[in-house]
């Protein structure tokens, strides 16, 4: 990307998947920075960029006052002189822990690269979005230990198993930005704990290990009561448990619940069926997610 006269513009188009909530979320030691784990899920946020020059940047639909911020860094970081309209579609709600605006400015990022024929690493748009707001790893092309404040990457771990999530929505929305800027007083044995987790986590992607995976959502999520409370966590832990599923994942920092299950479970039809109804009598809102395959 340059200037004007020397470069040659197009439609750019960019996407990004979004994410069930967290696998893990906390702090490790020594010093409590804080981190999660993706769990990339197959809902998207699409861009597409329009470069204009002579006109200001506009930002389709209006109040996406976060993604027109980094279209602008990017232009004008790359000695762009004009504007142009983004445009973003997303199939991901707001403030529900589902990376919906973490998803928005990733498309953004691509979205804008393409107009100019560019391609980003996923530590190029990190660099874009550092400062905007704390940032989902979505980036990557799986699931990652991701450092949302910093928005840097931990450390990469790879897809997971193929799993269905039997979400459930609690109602509301959740500032992430709020949650993420709330004191949150680890203490050392909780930080070594996540630290534990972390490394369970990485050894379980890498084996397929659907079990161990669920185990460590389930215990994450329970920790995770004393900061962002699920009224229907134990009900679902309990519900897990009968059905024989995985265990429950949360958002962390939104409204959403979700039991897994394995694609590969035998008897897959007949839970997804059993847990989808029994989800139903717990809220009204259920929603059926899958990882990305």
């Amino acid at each position: 990307m340059r200037r004007t006269t020397s470069v040659d513009t197009r439609v750019g188009h960019g996407h990004c998947f979004g994410t069930f909530g967290e696998l893990i979320q906390g702090a490790l030691p020594p010093d409590g920075r804080d981190f999660l784990v993706t769990v990339p899920v197959a809902r998207w946020s699409h861009a597409r960029f329009v470069p204009e020059p002579g006109w200001p940047i506009r930002v389709r639909p209006g109040g996406k006052s976060k993604s027109r911020l980094l279209v602008e860094r990017m232009l004008r970081g790359h000695g762009w002189d004009g504007g142009g309209v983004l445009t973003i579609t997303s199939t991901l709600p707001v403030g529900k822990g589902m990376a919906s605006s973490s998803a928005d400015l990733v498309a953004s990022a691509r979205a804008v690269a393409n107009a100019f024929g560019l391609t980003l690493r996923p530590s190029e748009i990190e660099d874009a979005l550092r400062g905007i707001e704390p940032s989902d790893g979505v980036m990557y092309d799986a699931a990652v230990a991701f450092c949302h404040r910093e928005v840097t990457l931990l450390h990469e771990l790879g897809a997971l198993p193929a799993l269905t999530i039997v979400g459930m929505d609690e109602g509301g929305t959740v500032d992430t930005v709020a949650f993420n800027q709330m004191p949150k007083a680890y203490t050392a044995a909780q930080t070594q704990e996540y630290a534990a987790m972390l490394a369970a986590a990485g050894r379980a992607v890498r084996d397929g290990d659907a079990r161990t995976l669920g185990r460590l959502a389930t215990r994450s999520a329970e920790m995770n009561q004393r900061l962002q409370p699920k009224r229907l966590l134990r009900p679902a832990m309990e519900l897990s448990a009968r059905m024989d599923a995985l265990g429950v994942l949360a958002a962390h920092s939104g409204t959403r619940l979700g039991i897994l299950l394995a694609d590969a479970d035998p008897d897959y039809d007949r839970k997804l069926a059993h847990l989808s109804a029994a989800c139903g009598q717990l809220t009204d809102s259920v929603h059926v997610e899958y990882t990305l395959r």
